[in-house]
Order: C-alpha cells, then structure tokens, then sequence
C-alpha cells in the first residue's frame, strides 16, 4: 500500500520532512479493523510527533502518523463485533501505533465510530479527535451536566481552532452554559460567533477582556492553548470552587497552589488515554463517536471542515503541517485521498 511518513524529524521546509513510500497492507486481529481510508484530517499533535518522534536518528522504517481518518472497514478480526465489512467508520486513532496517513489502517474497533451519514468523508474526517478531545474534558474530567450546570459560565482559551470549535458548541448546545470565546483577528472572532461563543475576549489581555464584559469570575476554564501563559489569568478568573482543564501540557510544572486559596480543580485531558493504557472504559469513544455522529445528522451540532486539499503524498503532507504550524488555522483541515 502506498503510505507517507518520515524517518527523521526535520523542518517542515526540508525536503524529506515527509516521505513517499511503499510498505505492506496490514491485516487485522483480534479486535481490530482494517480501514481502507478515503479522507484524514490533521492536527497539532501530528507536527508536534513530527518534529519529536527522530530528532537526531534515522528510523530504520519510515514513521506513518495521523490521528483522524473516515474510511470503509475492509476486514476484520477474529474478535470483531461492533462492525462488519463493508462498514463506513470514523476514528481518531491510537498514539501506540502507525497513524492514517495511508492508504489502508489497522485500528480497535473500540475508539471507532460509525460516519456520519449527512456529512462528506472530508467533513467526517475532521471530527473525531476533536470532538473526543471536547466531550471527555466537559463529561469526562469536569463533569459537567446540564441539570447542574446550564446558566453557568465557561471561557474557552483557542475558541476558533478545532478543538475549540466543539468545545463552544458542546458547552452551549448541550450544557446550556454561558460560553466566552478567546479569539483576536477579525475572521476568527465569526467564526468563534458562528460556532455558537455568547462572548468573544482578546486574548491578549485576557483578565481586563472577560471584566469588560461583565465576568468578575468565570466557572469553568478549558485552555487549548498554553496552560502556563494563561496560568496567571486563569487563577485570576476562575470562580472560587471553580475548575480548570487543559489540553495542552506543561515542559515545566504547573504552579498549582495559586488555585488553593479558591479550592480550585485541575484536570488534564489527553484523549488518546484510553487507547494508550487499554483502560477499562475505551470503549467509551466508540460510543461517544456514535453520539456526535447523531448529533451531527441531527443539526444539532454542525461541522468545523474550514478547507480541504487533495491526495495522499508527501508534497500535500508538507502543505498541511506548513499551514497548522503556522498557528492561523480556523476550524480544520481535511485531506481527501
């Protein structure tokens, strides 16, 4: 099958940042599905893993990476019983093992959703990690439900990127909460309005931004930018009692006794948790994918798809990754094979 990947972290400018090449069709087992995959979608971790996985070494085997892709279950294994062949599926992928940017996938049945029926694959594909991402920090490590929460207020840190982008719609649709937005250039502020944002703040001067609106304190705070930039403002702003959850990670610790004085909660998300530690509960996504996919069919929620390039290569792998590294992407990106 033909597959793109990479066998050293370079610039993205380099002319091997990515690779085309050749390599065996997967067979599925146990659990597993092979996906023959139409469309993918990219995102931050993928250039993160990009410019980490070989810093300073040659892979012997080019690396495959991707974690979002919409395809057709071609096979499946012995212990298979959530999908059949002939199955059209979405999925945001597993850390531990060789990503989507292939023309064939292996992949647990169990963090595997079925498509969307209204939506393309390209609009399809842009949606799992996101939304997984969205719904485990505001079900999962918050807690938040409607019948305790609704009229409450949350600021969403990143509103017009792809995870921010479910996470306004999810808290606002679902939740009933009041939904700040932090967003500063023109075409951002829209979209973070069209997405469903009741406010939308500059973040660059965050704490005098969400006061001017009329939010001394706010209840809730996800950062999908920068925990430890933001980590002053958000102690500043969030509610006594109050939560905080972040996506994004800390090289250095986080200064958690700024939240003592407020009895503050911290969580972390990471959506590929329940892959990586074949937690008791992964099977969780497979569900939790089917619902947004409802959703999704139901107008309830809509989709984030911004723009989409064409074909499974390395030129158009660079193409991508130049434009999220970049840090301007609104909504996200698809690739159609």
């Amino acid at each position: 099958m033909k597959a793109v990947g990479f066998k050293s972290s370079l610039p993205i400018v380099e002319e091997n940042s990515f690779i085309d090449f050749e390599t065996d069709k997967p067979v599925p087992v146990q659990h597993q599905l092979l996906v023959k995959i139409r469309a993918i979608s990219v995102n931050p971790v993928d250039f993160k893993i990009r410019q980490s996985a070989a810093k300073d070494t040659v892979l012997e085997q080019p690396k495959i990476i991707g974690w979002d892709a919409v395809g057709t279950v071609e096979a499946i294994g012995e212990n298979v019983s959530l999908f059949k062949v002939g199955d059209e599926v979405y999925y945001a992928g597993d850390l531990t093992k060789q990503g989507s940017n292939a023309e064939y996938q292996v992949i647990d049945e169990r963090i595997v959703g079925k498509k969307p029926s209204t939506l393309s694959d390209e609009a399809s594909a842009v949606i799992p990690l996101t939304a997984l991402t969205a719904w485990e920090i505001l079900f999962d490590r918050m807690r938040l439900s409607l019948e305790k929460d609704k009229g409450k207020s949350i600021l969403i840190i990143g509103g017009a990127g792809g995870v921010g982008s479910i996470a306004i719609q999810l808290a606002k649709k679902l939740l009933g909460l009041t939904v700040i937005a932090t967003a500063s250039r023109p075409e951002s502020i829209a979209w973070c309005k069209e997405m469903g944002a009741d406010v939308v703040v500059n973040h660059q001067d965050l704490v005098n931004e969400v006061r001017n609106e009329g939010f001394q304190f706010v209840d809730f705070i996800l950062d999908f930018v920068d925990t430890n930039f933001y980590w002053d403002s958000m102690a500043e702003l969030i509610k006594p009692q109050g939560h905080i959850a972040s996506i994004t990670g800390s090289a250095v610790p986080v200064l958690l006794n700024k939240l003592k004085s407020k009895s503050v909660s911290f969580s972390w998300e990471l959506m590929y948790t329940r892959s990586m530690f074949q937690t008791e509960d992964m099977i969780e996504q497979h569900h939790v994918l089917n619902k947004v996919a409802d959703l999704l069919d139901e107008g309830v929620l809509v989709g984030t798809l911004k723009e989409t390039l064409h074909g499974l290569s390395a030129d158009v792998l660079k193409k991508a990754h130049t434009q999220l590294e970049s840090g301007k992407t609104i909504g996200k990106l698809a690739i159609k094979f």
